[in-house]
């Protein structure tokens, strides 16, 4: 990853990239919550709702995003492909419609 990193600083030097930026999050699925009642515990008396976290967010975090050509691009440096990752990859696709080119 740290190769590829160097590799791309030196093409947006030269101009033929723009805009790099690294480790940037993508959100799949937003976390999901739910409204709950809330009683004080001193009084007794009903108190403004509260609210709490059900599920987490799914989310993936691109290795690197660049501009080239007016398009953005979406990498990663893949070593070995989990199952995670593989199913992050197709989400990334469906939802976003983005591709992720893999180095």
């Amino acid at each position: 990853e740290y190769k590829r990193w160097n590799e791309l600083v030196l093409l947006e030097r030269a101009g033929r990239i723009q805009d790099l930026q690294r480790q940037v999050k993508f959100v799949l699925i937003p976390a999901q919550y739910e409204r709950y009642e809330r009683i004080s515990t001193k009084t007794g008396k009903r108190l403004q709702d509260g609210v709490r976290a059900v599920e987490k967010e799914v989310s993936y975090v691109a290795d690197f995003v660049y501009t080239e050509d007016g398009k953005q691009i979406v990498e990663d440096s893949k070593g070995f492909r989990t199952a995670d990752y593989i199913l992050k990859r197709k989400m990334m696709l469906y939802f976003h419609g983005i591709r992720i080119k893999e180095t």
